[in-house]
């Protein structure tokens, strides 16, 4: 066996060990979630995340292949995550709501912290008509609008684990909960109409509001749709006076408590 050959071998013994050493670590991810759940600690502790990161760039300080090896790590990293994901929610979370009560954020977030898919029904709408929201609303009524919704809900009946973010007006909509339920929990996000206007005063792209840009009207509006919301949720949680950290760990809590019931 010539050198070439010898260095081959060792390449490969080193990736079995990377393999196994994955398996573990993939393994322990899996009993630390099963840990917090018997414990009723936080799912979401960002700040660990943050410490490992310190920890991994402290020992490569000096390494030449620092850069390569916290590229791998991150991708470690988001794949730990969706490991986390499936284990918690093995179904579509929906979020619904007035405009500004926060979906928009707390998707983000959820996408950040399980590396989940994110679909925001607004923007890929956007997207897929190539105009603003209040454009198609102006072009070719809410109707068609209303229609287009639906159908993505459908579309998304092919997914399974991702976060769908909804336009305030989907849920009014009896066949789009259907939709929603079929492979998903519905979370309905709540606030204040004074902190839903303090969200969306400096917002073009909100077509309802054009003109009408004040509590009274909100409230109103709010509490036209608040029935309808109420009857599509599966759970409810308040935004108000919260960090995304905390609305986020409300949540994952109640959709947990949730599944408990139902076993």
């Amino acid at each position: 066996m010539n050198d070439l050959e010898l260095y081959r071998e060792e390449l490969a013994n080193c990736d079995a060990k990377i393999t196994e050493a994955l398996k573990e670590r993939y393994a322990i991810i899996e009993k630390i979630m099963a840990y917090k759940e018997e414990y009723g600690m936080p799912i979401l502790q960002p700040e660990q995340e943050e410490k490992q990161k310190k920890r991994l760039m402290f020992s490569l300080h000096n390494d030449r292949h620092r850069d390569e090896i916290y590229d791998v790590f991150e991708r470690i990293q988001r794949n730990s995550k969706k490991i986390q994901a499936r284990k918690l929610f093995d179904y579509n979370i929906v979020l619904i709501g007035f405009m500004g009560a926060g979906k928009s954020t707390i998707s983000d977030y959820l996408s950040t912290m399980f590396a989940m898919e994110v679909v925001e029904m607004d923007q890929l709408i956007a997207e897929r008509e190539g105009m603003s929201i209040s454009d198609i609303f102006e072009t070719y009524g809410e109707e068609y609008f209303r229609n287009m919704e639906t159908n993505l809900l459908i579309e998304m009946q092919e997914k399974k684990n991702v976060i769908i973010s909804c336009g305030g007006g989907v849920a009014m909509r009896e066949r789009n909960v259907a939709e929603m339920k079929k492979n998903g929990r519905v979370v309905l996000l709540t606030a204040h109409p004074q902190t839903i206007l303090d969200r969306v005063k400096d917002s073009d792209d909100r077509p309802l509001l054009n003109g009408h840009k004040n509590v009274e009207y909100i409230e109103q509006l709010m509490e036209a749709r608040r029935e309808k919301y109420e009857a599509a949720a599966d759970i409810v949680v308040d935004t108000d006076n919260k960090t995304v950290l905390q609305i986020c760990e409300d949540l994952i809590q109640k959709l947990l408590e949730m599944d408990e019931n139902h076993v």
